[in-house]
């Protein structure tokens, strides 16, 4: 496996420069992300039940899981981004219309179903006299029944008719019974085999997607292959972790794109392997939303002319950007990879 060596911050730039002739479509499944934050010191006991509410002082919202890869790939500044989707007509699909809208993200191909249930993870914050934070149980709005079939046929329609006018695709499959069906997971498979640039990310099902790249962390692969016993090894090589990727790309017969967290990540076609060391980061870190980061910059790089190895650095430099802004979902502009990318390119 050969050692990726870093590129020079005028490929680089050229690179970030490309991004923003390209077009990219995020088709998979989106969630509002909320946090509510409650004031106790102004809470007083209810007449009515032996509780003290939480008073809301403050709400703040975002766009999470696919939605947070827009938001990422809106930070680079391409082209257009796309979103190919499906919200229920609900406050919280309409909260994300909204932010979409401010992101500068197109949403014409996200379909509304009545039946449906708009995501959200809603993390209530409460204060008080001192400086504490105390988080309540996070309240979780997810559709726990199939997609129907009028919307999925309608999903298919959109990824179909607007593919050509793509230069790639990020998909994201989160949820349960979320949007990528087995149906719709086929449909992007077929766009794959026609040549389509797809980069896929999936929770749980990373190893039915096949003919594209696929983008798991070190976790979900080795799950993939049952190979989840290399992972308690007291040491884990590089090389371990080549195995289970090499293992994944033949399963699936696609590149694989592994993120190793701290350690970095590999890349491994048919051809052969690449490891991309990470650099250290010092300070508190918050991995909430990196691989959102990762899909997005390894994507745009990808559709801009870099190679795979390449694509795999700047995703890199994103992951290693955005973890280290805390409390928020955050994201990477082209001057903040720029920077990153020149703190170590002499060390």
């Amino acid at each position: 496996m050969k050692n990726f060596g870093g590129m020079s911050r005028e490929r680089l730039g050229g690179i970030l420069s490309d991004i923003k002739n390209t077009r990219a479509a995020v088709v998979g499944d989106i969630a509002l992300d909320a946090y509510w934050t409650a004031d106790m010191r102004l809470s007083e006991l209810s007449r009515e039940t032996p509780h003290h509410p939480l008073p809301i002082i403050e709400e703040r919202y975002s766009p999470g899981a696919g939605g947070n890869v827009c938001a990422n790939l809106a930070a680079l500044m391409p082209k257009k981004v796309s979103l190919i989707s499906v919200i229920g007509d609900d406050w919280r699909g309409r909260e994300l219309l909204g932010l979409f809208y401010k992101l500068n993200v197109e949403t014409a191909g996200v379909v509304c179903d009545n039946n449906f249930i708009t995501g959200a993870y809603i993390k209530p914050m409460r204060r008080g006299i001192s400086g504490v934070v105390y988080e309540d149980p996070r309240l979780d709005f997810n559709s726990r029944e199939p997609l129907s079939i009028e919307a999925e046929d309608e999903l298919i329609r959109v990824i179909n008719s607007r593919a050509s006018g793509l230069d790639v695709i990020c998909v994201c499959d989160q949820l349960p019974a979320g949007v990528i069906t087995k149906n719709v997971r086929d449909c992007l498979i077929r766009l794959a085999r026609q040549g389509m640039k797809i980069v896929a990310d999936s929770r749980d099902r990373i190893n039915f997607f096949t003919d594209m790249i696929i983008k798991p962390n070190e976790t979900e692969a080795a799950a993939a292959v049952n190979l989840s016993g290399v992972l308690k090894n007291d040491f884990i090589s590089i090389d371990d972790f080549e195995k289970i990727a090499k293992s994944l790309r033949e399963k699936n017969n696609a590149g694989v794109f592994m993120t190793l967290g701290g350690r970095g990540s590999i890349y491994v076609s048919d051809e052969n392997s690449h490891y991309i060391p990470a650099r250290e980061i010092n300070g508190p870190i918050d991995i909430c939303g990196a691989g959102d980061s990762s899909i997005s910059g390894f994507a745009l790089a990808l559709s801009a002319g870099a190679s795979c190895a390449e694509a795999a650095y700047v995703a890199g430099l994103c992951g290693e950007i955005t973890v280290q802004k805390i409390g928020v979902t955050g994201t990477a502009s082209a001057e903040e990879i720029l920077k990153r990318h020149s703190d170590f390119e002499n060390v």
